[in-house]
C-alpha cells in the first residue's frame, strides 16, 4: 500500500445497532476499491472485517477491524465496529480513533436503539457524520421513513444528499440532490435518466434545504441567496463541506450493499465532505517540560503516536494498533513507552487489512497502522522517542459490571487459564479478572452474559482450556449483636507430652465493621502467661476467616481474655490457640449471631418512559428507591440495593428498556440480611457440611 500524507487520509468509523449491515458495506467498500476480487458474506463467514472464529460462527462483529481502502488518491481507514452493546468498549477504542462517523440504518428495521447510541456517541467525541440507510433493495426498505425518524429525533440538520428511485418496487437507481439530476443502474454501470415525477416535489424540498445551509455559511452567500442566486455545484460543495465537518449538516444517502449499489457515490462523499486529520487538535504533555505539547497531526512535529487498540491473536500474533498524532513514524525508529519506561525499535510497520498485515515503509501524522510484538506496549499507552517525551489522555472506556464465577475445568490448566485471560485482557479492556479471596473465588467481570459467553467460548477454541462459568459467591459477613462469656479447655493425653489450654473469654460487639475483631486481656495473677496470649490472637486470626454462622468473614468481634488456667508442662501455644478457636466458635453462636449483606449503591439511566417499570423492579429486588434526577431527557434512578439483586441485572434491564437503559454501581456498605436469606445461607452452609464439601 502507498504512504499517504494527512490531508489524503480519512479516518472513518462505521456506528450502528447490530444486524444494520455495517460488515457487508465494508465488504463491498473493499470490493469497489480493490482489495478484494469478490465480496464476502456474513453468513458465509468469509467477509474481511469479522475474521475472528467467533465472529464467523456467531454471525456477529466482536472486534473492531481497520480496512484501509484507497480511492481517487485518498486513503479512507474504515473502522468496522460491533453493534452488540456487550462489546462497546470496541467501539469507543474506534470512535477515539476516527475523525468522523458513518451511522449505518436498516431501510427495513428502521431507527434502532443502536442507532440512538450511535448518534450519542458522536455528540460525545464530536464526530463530523453521515447516515447511510442500507437494505434498499429489500421490498419494505423505506429511506423516507429513516429520514422522517432522523428529522424527529435530532431535528432538521438532517440532510439528504440521494433519493431512491424505484420501479415495479425495485430499487434502480438515485436522484443526486445536488445536481438534481437521475441515475440508474445497468449492471455494474450507472447512467443518467429523467427525475422521476414523484420525486420532484421532494427534490425541491431537499435542495431548498440544502441551499439554505450552504447560504448560511458566510454573509456573502447569504445576501446572494436571498438576492435570489443560484451558487455553483463547486460552491455548493465546498459550503457543505464546512458545514458537515462542523456538525451543522448530517448528510444521509442510501444503498444497497448487497447488490454494491450506492457504495460509489457513498466512497466519492466521504472523500469530498468528512475531513481529513490535518486541522484537528490533539494535545498532550511533554514530559520533559511540563508544557502542553500540541501534536494537532502536524508532520513537522516531533513524532508521537497513541495505541488505541491491541490486537493479540494466538494465531497472527500482538499487534499495537496506532494513531500518529505528529510526525512521521518510519520503519527502523526507536520509540520511547513513557507509560512502561522501555524504548524498543520498530523493526517492522503495517497497516491492518483486517487479519492480513501488510508492510509499510511510514506513517505519517493523522494515519492508522500497526506495530508488531511490542512487549510492554498495552492499549493506551504513548509512543515518542527520548528527546521528545509525550503522554496523552487514554481513552474513556465503559467500566464492565455483569460478572460471573469461573474455574478451570481441569485443575492442571489453571495457570494456562490465567495467562490466556491476561492476554486477551490487553486485547479487550471491558474484561477484568478479579481474585476474591475471601470467598475462595474468581470472578470475570464484561459489559453483559454475551461477552461472559464469547470469552469463555475463545478461551475453548483459541487458547485450548476450558473455563465453567457459575453463579458467584456473595461477600456476606458475620457479626454478633449481644454479648456472651463462655470457657473452654482444650486437653489431650496421647502418652509423653499432653495439650493443655484453658481460657475464658468474654465476646461482644465492636461499633467498627472495617475490623473483624479487637483483642483485649485482663487476665491477673499470672492464670494464662503472657507468652501464651500471642497463641490466643492467632487463635482468633484463624476463627474470624470462616464465621460459625454459615462460614462467611466475621467483622465486628471484641474478644476480651480473662481467665484461664495452665500447665507447667503440658501447656503450648498450639493448645491456646486451639482452646481459643473452641471458644470463639461456642462464644460467637452464644451472642445471637447474624448475617450482614453488602448493599450497592446503584444508579440506572434511563427514557422516562421505562422509570416505571425500572423502580418496580427494584423493589422486587429488595431495593430501596432514593431519588430520581433529570438528565437530557432521561430519568438518573438512584437505589440502594443488596448485591444478591444485582445477578442478571444487565440482561433483565436491557429487556426492560429495550437496551436503551445502563447502570453503574458501587459498593456502599453493609446491612443486616432479612431472616429468610440469613435462613438459607446457613442451611447452604450446613448442606456444604454434611456433604463433606466446605467450599
Amino acid at each position: 500500500m502507498n504512504v499517504y500524507t494527512t490531508d489524503k487520509i480519512r479516518n472513518v468509523v462505521l456506528l450502528g445497532h447490530g444486524g444494520s449491515g455495517k460488515t457487508s458495506l465494508v465488504e463491498a467498500m473493499a470490493y469497489l476499491s480493490g482489495i478484494t476480487s469478490r465480496m464476502g458474506k456474513v453468513s458465509d463467514g468469509n467477509t474481511v472485517s469479522d475474521y475472528g472464529k467467533e465472529e464467523q460462527k456467531r454471525q456477529i462483529s466482536i472486534s473492531t477491524s481497520v480496512i484501509p481502502v484507497e480511492w481517487e488518491g485518498i486513503k479512507i481507514n474504515i473502522l468496522d465496529t460491533p453493534g452488540f452493546f456487550d462489546f462497546v468498549g470496541e467501539v469507543e477504542e474506534a470512535v477515539a480513533a476516527a475523525d468522523a462517523a458513518i451511522i449505518v440504518v436498516s431501510g427495513k428495521a428502521g431507527v434502532e436503539v443502536g442507532t440512538e447510541k450511535a448518534w450519542e456517541m458522536c455528540e460525545k467525541y464530536k464526530l463530523p457524520r453521515f447516515i447511510f440507510v442500507t437494505d434498499m433493495d429489500v421490498d419494505n426498505a423505506s429511506f423516507r421513513q429513516v429520514v422522517e425518524d432522523m428529522t424527529n429525533a435530532y431535528g432538521k440538520k438532517m440532510a439528504p444528499f440521494h433519493l431512491p428511485i424505484r420501479e415495479n418496487e425495485k430499487f434502480v437507481g438515485y436522484v443526486n440532490v445536488i445536481t438534481e439530476t437521475g441515475h440508474r443502474w445497468q449492471g455494474k454501470e450507472v447512467v443518467d435518466c429523467e427525475v422521476p415525477e414523484y420525486s420532484k416535489a421532494n427534490l425541491q424540498l431537499c435542495k431548498d434545504t440544502l441551499m439554505e445551509a450552504v447560504a448560511e455559511t458566510s454573509e456573502e452567500f447569504m445576501e446572494r441567496y436571498f438576492g435570489g442566486e443560484t451558487f455553483s455545484d463547486a460552491e455548493i460543495r465546498a459550503a457543505l463541506r464546512t458545514n458537515v465537518i462542523d456538525g451543522s449538516i448530517v448528510p444521509m444517502t442510501m444503498g444497497s450493499s448487497i447488490l454494491c449499489q450506492g457504495i460509489y457515490t457513498l466512497l466519492d462523499d466521504i472523500v469530498k465532505y468528512m475531513p481529513s486529520p490535518e486541522n484537528k487538535e490533539i494535545a498532550g504533555i511533554n514530559l520533559k517540560t511540563n508544557e502542553i505539547f500540541e501534536g494537532n497531526y502536524d508532520f513537522s512535529k516531533p513524532k508521537s503516536a497513541y495505541i488505541f487498540k491491541t490486537i493479540v491473536d494466538p494465531f497472527i500474533g500482538k499487534y499495537s494498533l496506532v494513531k500518529v498524532c505528529s510526525g512521521v513514524l518510519k520503519v527502523d525508529d526507536l520509540i520511547y513507552n513513557s507509560d512502561k519506561d522501555v524504548e524498543e525499535k520498530v523493526t517492522k510497520l503495517y497497516v491492518m487489512q483486517g487479519s492480513k498485515p501488510l508492510e509499510i515503509k511510514e506513517l505519517h501524522a493523522g494515519d492508522i497502522g500497526a506495530i508488531a510484538k511490542l512487549t510492554a506496549a498495552r492499549t493506551g499507552d504513548t509512543l515518542s522517542t527520548k528527546a521528545t517525551t509525550i503522554k496523552y489522555g487514554k481513552t474513556e472506556i465503559s467500566t464492565p459490571y455483569t460478572y460471573m464465577r469461573y474455574k478451570a475445568k481441569n485443575k492442571g490448566d489453571i495457570d494456562k487459564v490465567s495467562q490466556s485471560l491476561q492476554k486477551m485482557a490487553h486485547e479487550d479492556q471491558t474484561l477484568k479478572v478479579v481474585n476474591d479471596a475471601e470467598n475462595r473465588q474468581t470472578l470475570i467481570y464484561g459489559m453483559g452474559d454475551l461477552h461472559l459467553e464469547v470469552i469463555a467460548s475463545k478461551l475453548a477454541n483459541e487458547y485450548k482450556v476450558e473455563i465453567e462459568l457459575a453463579e458467584p459467591k456473595v461477600a456476606f459477613r458475620e457479626t454478633i449483636r449481644k454479648s456472651s462469656d463462655v470457657e473452654y479447655k482444650y486437653k489431650k493425653q496421647s502418652g509423653g507430652h499432653g495439650q493443655y489450654g484453658h481460657v475464658k473469654m468474654r465476646f461482644s460487639p465492636l461499633d467498627n465493621l472495617e475490623k473483624s475483631f479487637e483483642f483485649e486481656q485482663e487476665v491477673v495473677g499470672g492464670a494464662v502467661p503472657k507468652n501464651y496470649f500471642p497463641a490466643v490472637e492467632k487463635g482468633l486470626q484463624d476463627s474470624v476467616q470462616k464465621g460459625p454462622l454459615a462460614a462467611y468473614p466475621v467483622v465486628g468481634v471484641k474478644a476480651v481474655l480473662y481467665d484461664g488456667s495452665y500447665h507447667p508442662v503440658d501447656s503450648s501455644e498450639m493448645a491456646f490457640k486451639m482452646a481459643t478457636i473452641q471458644a470463639f466458635k461456642k462464644g460467637f453462636m452464644e451472642a445471637n449471631p447474624v448475617l450482614l449483606e453488602p448493599i450497592a449503591n446503584i444508579k440506572v439511566t434511563v427514557p422516562d418512559a421505562y422509570t416505571g417499570d425500572v423502580m418496580g423492579d427494584l423493589n422486587k429486588r429488595r431495593g430501596r428507591v432514593l431519588g430520581m434526577n433529570p438528565v437530557a431527557g432521561k430519568q438518573i434512578i438512584e437505589a440502594d440495593l443488596p448485591m444478591t439483586g444485582l445477578f442478571g441485572y444487565c440482561t433483565d434491564l436491557r429487556s426492560m428498556t429495550g437496551g436503551r437503559g445502563t447502570y453503574e454501581y458501587k459498593f456502599a456498605r453493609y446491612e443486616q440480611a432479612p431472616s429468610d436469606i440469613q435462613g438459607k445461607e446457613v442451611a447452604a452452609r450446613a448442606a456444604k457440611v454434611a456433604e463433606g464439601s466446605d467450599d
